[in-house]
């Protein structure tokens, strides 16, 4: 392993012009979503028509391309090519790895979407009749689309390179220090705007999700247990779930971030096989078998056309929106797999963050998604008319047909608040980390502590202002304007990573051997 040069930060802990200008850029959203969430409004809209009506095709075109290079990178001989040392073994076990990226990857948008995006496509499929047993097919290939490799391989493409530039290469914890330490310092000052960047996505992305676990939380209390819903409620549960993911961060990764990914797990293991055993488990398990055949036969297509199923405002509105989502979650995604991926080969590496949770993400919507979709073609149920007021209700309003709905939903709100806390206080470690150039004290340092408490709480903050301006569409919109600058990073990031890895295969005495790799 080769060990770079270790940069300090440019102002003691803090590396200033990164977290001076990061800070500036987020804080105009929250002042105007606080003072004039009408401007703010009409601002996000004019910005989304822009981005959608003329960039649609960036979005779609990168995150095919970053998938297929992340399988061609596995499958060559760089996969044998470990993370760390030749001879070193993986810091954590499979299952807390497993737990963690899983945890930080989907989280709350998983618990949300599985049972919303289904219904949403079931009763206005983009091709073809509605509220069918063809549209239901049609909807769970449509979620396998969204929710299978392509958000993984976006992650992916941050997170390998990351965590080969800091593990095997000795560069610091930052994307910035990926791109200084491949140029040997060539790039230094273009860094600094990347590290800006990537707070800016990470801050973006990861509200989307804060914002829609508070509604869903927000509109579980009202449903299942008559508590009074509305913006005050959201607030009171952003407040109470800032503090604990705010207290979670401050305790660090191995104890805080590791524990609650595998309750998380957990509670998403029970509450699948509640479903499992309450639910249809034959239109389930159908439902999970059609859907997974219907994506392998139509993941080409849908990946190689800018237009699915030839209706543009439809791609727009969804595809586009979760491609966007996920390139916005990509840095602080990216950088915390990496964190947590010492020790793992690149094939290891690929394999394990885009198959496992893509597996674990269509079988959890098969069951749930469909029980809805089932309650619908064959009970008479509608759950989308009795969820008009937002499709935050729609987990609920499922439960509500099944015995025991009101300990179920509990477990459900504690399974959506314990992702919103995993989710936001692995976004604070890692904006953390690339507010001060790559330093790993964070919490154990008073000026770390300070500096989780100022993201965490303008998180909540930014979360709140943007449901108040326009709920779940303010909140989408904020993926995808954060998203756009973070594509060209990706590919600076992939050719740095591309050209390093060449020239380290030319050095290896059998690049196609893999004598060092591990099972």
């Amino acid at each position: 392993m080769e060990n770079g040069p270790q940069e300090k930060s440019s102002c003691g802990y803090l590396d200033l012009p990164v977290f001076v200008g990061s800070a500036l850029m987020v804080m105009p959203f929250v002042v105007l979503g606080a003072l004039a969430p009408q401007l703010l409004k009409e601002i996000a809209g004019r910005t989304l028509a822009y981005l959608t009506g003329n960039w649609s095709w960036l979005y779609l075109a990168s995150a095919t391309f970053f998938v297929v290079l992340a399988l061609i990178m596995a499958l060559s001989p760089w996969g044998s090519i470990r993370l760390g040392n030749d001879n070193e073994s993986p810091e954590y076990s499979l299952l807390s790895w497993f737990a963690m990226l899983f945890s930080a990857g989907m989280g709350i948008g998983l618990v949300f979407w599985s049972i919303a995006e289904p219904l949403t496509h079931f009763a206005s499929p983009p091709m073809g009749p509605e509220k069918t047993a063809e549209s239901a097919r049609l909807a769970f290939q449509i979620f396998f689309q969204h929710w299978g490799l392509h958000p993984w391989g976006i992650y992916v493409a941050v997170g390998l390179p990351m965590a080969y530039f800091q593990y095997r290469k000795g560069a610091r914890a930052t994307i910035s220090g990926c791109l200084t330490q491949a140029t040997h310092g060539r790039w230094k000052h273009l860094g600094q705007v990347v590290d800006m960047l990537s707070i800016w996505a990470t801050v973006m992305g990861v509200v989307t999700s804060l914002g829609l676990g508070a509604l869903q939380i927000s509109r579980g209390f009202s449903l299942a247990w008559g508590l009074p819903g509305g913006l005050a409620t959201t607030a009171m549960v952003i407040g109470c779930m800032g503090v604990l993911f705010i207290t979670s961060a401050l305790s660090g990764v191995k104890r805080g971030i590791r524990i609650l990914s595998l309750v998380n797990v957990g509670l998403m293991l029970a509450l699948l096989a509640y479903f499992l055993f309450a639910g249809p488990l034959s239109y389930i398990a159908n439902t999970f078998f059609f859907g997974l055949f219907d994506y392998v036969k139509g993941i080409l297509p849908l990946s190689t056309t800018l237009t699915l199923f030839d209706n543009p405002s439809w791609t727009r509105g969804w595809t586009v929106f979760y491609w966007a989502w996920w390139i916005a979650w990509a840095p602080f995604v990216g950088a915390f797999i990496a964190s947590i991926s010492k020790g793992r080969t690149i094939r290891e590496f690929v394999f394990g963050v885009m198959l496992l949770p893509a597996l674990f993400s269509t079988l959890f919507s098969s069951a749930l998604g469909g029980t809805a979709i089932w309650l619908s073609l064959f009970k008479g149920v509608d759950i989308l008319s009795s969820t008009s007021r937002g499709l935050e209700a729609a987990l609920f309003k499922t439960l509500s047909f099944f015995p025991g709905h009101e300990v179920v939903a509990l477990l459900a709100s504690l399974l959506i608040a314990s992702f919103f806390i995993t989710s936001a206080d692995s976004a604070i470690f890692v904006i953390g980390r690339f507010s001060t150039g790559g330093d790993m004290k964070g919490a154990q340092t008073p000026e770390g502590r300070i500096l989780i408490v100022f993201w965490g709480i303008l998180l909540g903050c930014l979360a709140m202002a943007l449901i108040w301006s326009e709920g779940l569409k303010a909140l989408q919109t904020a993926s995808i304007i954060g998203a756009f600058p973070f594509v060209f990073v990706i590919f600076l990031l992939l050719f740095t990573l591309i050209r390093s890895l060449s020239k380290e295969n030319s050095r290896r005495p059998d690049p196609i051997g893999d004598v060092n790799s591990r099972p």
